[in-house]
């Protein structure tokens, strides 16, 4: 599988497992990420992208998207689209 990064983990709410990205790539719902950092390591499927609370289909470079996430994540965490 390849991968290409496309952002950076900035924040976790770990309350609502919720981490926030700083996109430097597009992200569809739908799409595969894969979270990995220092102790990150899980693949899972974006079911649905928010920005200030409002569900949207596709983010955009620059956007500071929020995902539920189904393991914890650390800011600094890399964020790859896995093509394929």
């Amino acid at each position: 599988m390849e991968e290409t990064k496309i952002g950076e983990i900035t924040h976790f709410f770990s309350k609502i497992s919720v981490g926030v990205i700083k996109l430097s790539s597009e992200l569809k719902a739908g799409d595969t990420i894969h979270v990995k950092g220092a102790t990150t390591d899980f693949e899972q499927g974006v079911d649905s992208i928010q920005i200030e609370h409002k569900e949207i289909e596709t983010a955009s470079p620059g956007d500071d998207i929020g995902i539920k996430l189904k393991e914890p994540a650390r800011e600094g965490d890399s964020v790859f689209k896995v093509i394929g």
